[in-house]
């Protein structure tokens, strides 16, 4: 999932270097964490946050067999 989120990212910002996903394990669900350079921010989070739930999407249906539930947090 990590390089799904960091690919998407990378394709939509000016600054590809600046792309930073970690990923964090709880319990019951799986954080993945994308830092982006600040004056990439809008594009990762879109008119009304459109691009960033569409990412969200993405990365739900993609973790559909998963046990955990995955959970991407835009920083």
């Amino acid at each position: 999932m990590d390089k799904l989120v960091e690919m998407i990212a990378k394709s939509l910002v000016d600054h590809p270097e600046a792309v930073q996903v970690t990923r964090r394990e709880e319990d019951d669900r799986v954080v993945i964490e994308l830092s982006v350079d600040p004056s990439d921010t809008g594009k990762v989070i879109g008119k009304s946050g459109r691009i960033a739930k569409a990412i969200r999407t993405v990365v739900k249906a993609a973790s559909i067999n998963d046990e955990k539930r995955v959970v991407v947090d835009i920083l």
